[in-house]
């Protein structure tokens, strides 16, 4: 798999940047949000520095054993003939699914990776990686998801595949899903920073996503709040 960045082949002018992400909807024939293109380099990156790295400890006892044999669930037997990019785009393409998934998938990941120090993101594990922490990410942010066989069919996997990796990476995260804004604000922020990288650019869109969750968990929280209190009386 090729490793080097596919959004730096690409012109984005901050004028149809802002417009995408401002404009963004769901409908079918809506264009492919430019996180997408961020995360994809981010990803791409990670796995260049980390092959890096593994080049100069190979053969360290130390750096197997730090390896959690559990996190090795993500390995395929082979390395899928797929970039990053084009496999995020198959993602949102068949599952539409928003900038704010991407963002936190993204929180995901980088949880994942400090809760497993001994974890590296390669190109054997990235494309499992990345369709079980989206399909977890979908289900905390959209209304609506479809089903783990659906996205186990998008990723290339099977449903019996999916589910386990879904599982398994419940337990390594430790159940720790929950993203408040503050959170999801501070990644947005970081992808901001990767944006200006090339040239000043913001994204603008998954801001306001980040006050639209602020909006349905105060919503979600008064209907509680009114149920418990029917209960009471």
């Amino acid at each position: 798999m090729s490793t080097t960045s596919s959004i730096s082949n690409v012109v984005i002018s901050p004028r149809k940047l802002r417009s995408d992400l401002y404009s963004y909807s769901y409908q079918d024939d809506s264009n492919i949000p430019l996180v997408v293109s961020v995360l994809a380099s981010l990803i791409e990156r990670s796995m260049a520095r980390n092959q890096r790295i593994s080049k100069n400890i190979c053969g360290s006892k130390l750096y197997y054993l730090s390896n959690d044999i559990r996190t090795r669930i993500f390995d395929c037997n082979e390395t899928p003939d797929m970039t990053i990019q084009s496999y995020l785009e198959r993602i949102f393409r068949y599952t539409r699914a928003g900038p704010s998934v991407y963002v936190v998938a993204y929180v995901y990941i980088d949880r994942f990776c400090q809760t497993n120090p001994g974890f590296r993101i390669n190109g054997r594990n990235v494309h499992r990686l990345l369709v079980t922490t989206i399909m977890v990410a979908s289900k905390y942010v959209e209304d609506m998801n479809y089903r783990n066989s659906y996205f186990a069919r998008v990723g290339g996997l099977t449903t019996k595949e999916l589910n386990k990796l879904e599982l398994e990476f419940l337990f390594l995260m430790g159940f720790k899903l929950h993203v408040n804004v503050s959170v999801f604000e501070s990644y947005c922020c970081h992808l901001e920073r990767e944006v200006s990288i090339g040239g000043g650019y913001h994204i603008e869109r998954t801001l306001r996503c980040a006050e639209e969750i602020k909006s349905r968990q105060s919503h979600e929280e008064g209907r509680y709040k009114i149920q418990f209190a029917r209960l009471m009386l």
